[in-house]
């Protein structure tokens, strides 16, 4: 399980290892670029409901992984979530695609 912080404050956000390996290649694309976007996820640490925040080149992140190992990237997923960062609705943790 690895963690996404954000901002100042670093709030700390639970999030699968493989799946935040394949979310850091489409946020960190997106704020190379200086786009920013919101993104929108199920918090581990919450029950019910998920999150919604303001990615922005300005606003300090890090991830975290409790993993030794890079997980191999499944670049069709990797497509998936960057059409979705990409539309109105901004980026939604999608299932992994089977190829």
């Amino acid at each position: 399980m690895g963690a996404l912080l954000y901002g100042d404050r670093q709030r700390r956000f639970e999030i699968d290892d493989r799946t935040l390996a394949h979310l850091q290649l489409v946020i960190a694309a997106k704020l190379r670029r200086r786009e920013s976007f919101f993104f929108s996820f199920r918090d581990e640490n919450e029950a019910v409901g998920r999150v919604s925040i303001w990615m922005s080149p300005m606003v300090p992140l890090h991830f975290k992984y409790y993993g030794s190992r890079q997980p191999v990237i499944n670049r069709r997923w990797v497509e998936v979530l960057h059409d979705a960062a990409n539309s109105a609705a901004g980026l939604i943790v999608l299932e992994e695609p089977v190829d």
